[in-house]
């Protein structure tokens, strides 16, 4: 898959082309895309999908802060897997939201994606102030020849799942409605830096992940169960999200204990995918109390994982 954030190397291949977000990029968007793939290959086009980042609503509204389910790298790694042909990274600008339709439209949809066709959903909006609607991209397709064709109601429907319901599911801690909803199990992915080392003070020790992009939701803190594929090994392990407040934390951090595994991670960029929750965090009397949790948490752990591969 070729991942564009310019078209100066956009090759004058004909398209097939999707517009959106794509947050999370779950079963929905998936149905979307790949109808968008399929026709693609039976037209002899390439697919594209236009996405933009930053995303609309942390440049046009006051919730700039808005948390993302995806990085813009996590969301371009699915998309490959998918079978995506080009993934165009549209910069989202003040100015770029100020385009008219017929401009959009005419500049970047023709002129340099040459799409033959577009599949959109049946409410999508675009243009300055989201003026423009699929009927006046129909009419854009009449005068600059290309197809329009539309995701009806019914098939947007079919799919009850949005962005904002596994955000809500994520926040909430419920990481098996959002794992349903996102046809994959949700991931963080970070570089493992240097913590206090507590954890192996305590037989636990703990691989502490920072997450560059201060934009990544992080689901509600607790701890989870979670995998992760390591020099080309799937290996399982616990997670905790939180303060750490048995020991006075302060500062929320992301903390791994694998199981099995002994290697040095630091500096390193690892995924990590969340399966299971187990429990919320919680101050315990003692450390030694900490301990004798963290030992249930890794049995009711292998206890899951055993379970789920039966």
């Amino acid at each position: 898959m070729k991942i564009l954030n310019d078209l100066d190397s956009f090759s004058k291949t004909d398209t097939v082309v999707t517009i959106g977000t794509f947050d999370g990029v779950h079963i929905g968007h998936q149905k979307i895309i790949k109808r968008l793939i399929n026709t693609a290959k039976e037209n002899q086009l390439n697919s594209v999908i236009l996405t933009f980042f930053p995303h609309p609503r942390m440049v046009l509204q006051k919730d700039a802060n808005i948390k993302l389910i995806n990085t813009i790298d996590e969301r371009s790694q699915i998309l490959e897997a998918l079978g995506l042909d080009c993934l165009y990274i549209k910069e989202f600008t003040h100015e770029f939201s100020r385009l008219s339709s017929h401009d959009f439209v005419k500049q970047i949809l023709i002129d340099r994606l040459h799409a033959k066709k577009v599949i959109i959903g049946y409410d999508h909006r675009f243009g300055r102030n989201r003026n423009a609607d699929i009927n006046d991209l129909r009419n854009f397709g009449k005068q600059l020849h290309f197809k329009v064709e539309e995701i009806s109601s019914e098939d947007v429907d079919d799919v009850s799942v949005s962005s904002t319901k596994i955000r809500s599911a994520l926040l909430d801690g419920n990481i098996k409605k959002a794992n349903k909803y996102l046809g994959y199990n949700f991931m963080i992915t970070g570089t493992v830096v240097k913590g206090k080392e507590l954890g192996r003070q305590i037989d636990f020790p703990t691989a502490n992940i920072t997450v560059e992009e201060d934009y990544k939701l992080i689901p509600k803190q607790g701890s989870y169960v979670v995998s992760a594929v390591i020099e080309n090994q799937l290996v399982y392990g616990m997670m905790n999200i939180g303060t750490n407040p048995t020991v006075d934390g302060k500062k929320e951090t992301i903390e791994v204990h694998f199981f099995n595994l002994n290697k040095n991670l630091y500096h390193q960029k690892i995924q990590v995918r969340l399966l299971h929750r187990i429990r919320d965090e919680q101050k315990f009397e003692s450390v030694e109390a900490l301990k004798l949790q963290l030992a249930k948490d890794e049995a009711a752990s292998l206890q899951y994982i055993t379970s789920q591969n039966e």
